[in-house]
C-alpha cells in the first residue's frame, strides 16, 4: 500500500514508504485556517446623534403629531412609531417608512401656526 503526495515546487509525485502510516488526525492536505470576519470598531455616537435620539424618543413616547417635509417638497403627516439609523416609521393615514436622508425638516403640527 503506497500513498502518493504532490510535493510543492517539483511537480512530481512521490510515493511515501509503505510502512509509515499517517498519524491519527493528520491528512495529506495542508491545514486550513477557519474563515473569520474581521472585527470592526464601534465608533462612539457624536453628540448631534445623541440629541437626535433624545428628540425622537420624546416624540414617540408622547405620540406627538408631526409633519415631515421631504426633500422633494412632499409632506408626511403622522406620529413617529419607531426609528433606526436610516429610517423613521410614521403612522398617519397609512404606515410609512421614510429615509432620514430624504427628510428636509420636521416639526410638530401646532408649531407652524404659532
Amino acid at each position: 500500500m503506497s500513498v502518493e503526495t504532490n510535493q510543492p515546487g517539483s511537480g512530481k509525485k512521490s510515493a511515501s514508504s509503505p510502512g509509515r502510516p499517517l498519524a491519527p488526525g493528520r491528512s495529506l492536505r495542508p491545514a486550513v485556517s477557519p474563515f473569520r470576519l474581521p472585527a470592526y470598531a464601534v465608533e462612539p455616537e457624536p453628540p448631534q446623534l445623541q440629541a437626535e435620539v433624545f428628540y425622537l424618543q420624546k416624540q414617540i413616547q408622547s405620540q406627538t403629531p408631526m409633519i415631515l417635509v421631504l426633500e422633494d417638497g412632499e409632506l408626511v403627516k403622522g406620529c413617529i412609531e419607531w426609528y433606526d439609523r436610516n429610517v423613521l416609521k410614521v403612522r398617519g393615514r397609512t404606515k410609512t417608512l421614510v429615509y432620514k436622508s430624504a427628510i428636509k425638516y420636521m416639526y410638530k403640527v401646532g408649531d407652524i401656526e404659532s
